[in-house]
């Protein structure tokens, strides 16, 4: 089937149909009216505990849920507020809601205009309501916010067609799934958000290539900074699927967190392919001498490292195609760090602290900084040496020309546009000055 895609405009009278259960287990109507006040009973009996996030408090009920991914939705609460002051609307689609803390989160904190909750399984329908309920719903075309229970893709076909779009989509799925990519693009109105997630740490590690390859069109091999790859690999999977449909795509800010682990980013969609694909590529990593660096399409049959005497050096690590570029737009990301201070999200004392987060990202915009990182342990270890303290490695590196920065991913590591040999030799020199 072909699909013809036609400007985006926001339609404010959208028609929502709320499914209701279905139990093909059913066999008569006392069968089921008996399992619908047992299940009523049991959950008054066994009532989840009350949470609290930024002083919203909710219930998770049955509904799978981490207090570690908060940072996530911190920083998606914070782009999602920046959108609604730059354009003065905001319409989000929860994709996989599970028990509806984003979503109430985009109401409250963010003032979404309209929020679409929806999640494949009804069984969650009462925690997500009572969750939401906390704000008045509306009528017509005052309504805040609607339940639905289909699955993401099919939630998403359905508002495109019809014509009615959202402004950011959130998509909080689990493993490498990308089949909901071009539907999300669909249904995005031009100029909006897309938030996505993957939480295979397999496939950015170098252990899955043929699934990586499945998933986001890159064959993904062992390299040391695997996390920043697999953000890379995960926005490379939307650059590719948003070109298929005429649209082009840039990170706003990526996010990795341990646990799961959770590889988040943050992509403003456009119209019109990119003139030019310096982003979109290869890297390399060598296991002999440490170094790394990148390579377009015409460039895969020179790929060699300066350590071998030979262009086919056996030692030669490669992965791609994935995104190359910054994973964070700088401006875009320190106006989140100036709202979080305008909110006093800042120097709470939890983890790292989202100023900091957010600092770091700051850092790593640098455009001269290429993909991956320098573990300062690994780079002590291959200089048989002891490692100098990070701060005075970076004030070496800069006071030598070179970009440097700080890793958000991992704390004792380094992003920089020194090769190995150089950086060894620099900490070696300012191991003991």
């Amino acid at each position: 089937m072909l699909l013809t895609l036609s400007p985006k405009t926001l339609s404010s009278s959208s028609f929502f149909t709320v499914h209701k259960s279905q139990n093909p287990k059913c066999k008569s109507p006392d069968s089921c009216r008996f399992k619908s006040l047992k299940c009523s009973f049991d959950r008054i009996l066994v009532k989840s505990e009350v949470q609290i996030e930024r002083n919203l408090e909710f219930e998770t009920g049955d509904t799978f849920f981490r207090h570690e991914s908060a940072r996530g939705r911190d920083l998606g609460v914070l782009s999602a507020t920046l959108y609604k002051r730059s354009n003065g609307s905001l319409r989000v689609l929860d994709a996989m809601c599970g028990c509806g803390i984003r979503s109430l989160r985009y109401l409250v904190e963010a003032e979404a205009d309209f929020v679409m909750a929806n999640d494949a399984n009804d069984d969650n329908r009462r925690v997500i309501t009572d969750n939401l309920s906390k704000v008045e719903r509306g009528t017509g075309d005052e309504r805040r916010w609607v339940v639905t229970h289909m699955l993401a893709n099919k939630a998403m076909i359905e508002r495109y067609m019809v014509a009615d779009f959202f402004d950011m989509i959130d998509i909080d799925s689990f493993g490498s799934d990308s089949s909901f990519l071009r539907d999300a693009f669909n249904a995005l109105r031009l100029g909006g958000l897309l938030y996505l997630t993957s939480t295979d740490g397999y496939s950015s590690g170098g252990h899955r290539p043929y699934n990586s390859l499945a998933a986001y069109g890159a064959f993904i091999r062992p390299m040391p900074f695997g996390n920043e790859i697999g953000l890379r690999m995960l926005i490379g999977g939307a650059v590719r699927e948003a070109a298929l449909l005429g649209y082009h795509v840039t990170p706003l800010f990526s996010y990795y967190s341990y646990h799961g682990p959770v590889f988040r980013v943050m992509l403003r969609v456009h119209r019109g392919k990119l003139h030019e694909d310096r982003n979109y590529g290869f890297v390399t990593h060598c296991n002999l001498c440490g170094h790394s660096h990148t390579l377009r399409f015409d460039e895969l049959g020179l790929m060699g490292c300066p350590c071998s005497d030979t262009k086919a050096s056996s030692s030669l690590v490669v992965s791609g195609p994935m995104w190359l570029g910054p994973l964070h737009d700088a401006s875009y990301v320190t106006e989140m760090l100036e709202l979080a201070k305008e909110w006093g999200w800042v120097s709470e004392g939890t983890g790292m602290d989202l100023d900091k987060l957010l600092s770091i990202m700051i850092e790593e915009s640098d455009p001269r900084l290429p993909p991956g990182y320098t573990k300062m342990d690994e780079m002590a270890s291959r200089a048989k040496m002891n490692s100098p303290p990070l701060k005075k490695m970076m004030s070496a590196l800069v006071k030598e020309g070179y970009a440097a920065s700080r890793s958000h991913i991992i704390p004792n590591a380094l992003k920089t546009d020194c090769p190995m040999s150089h950086f060894v030799r620099i900490a070696k020199e300012n191991l003991h000055s």
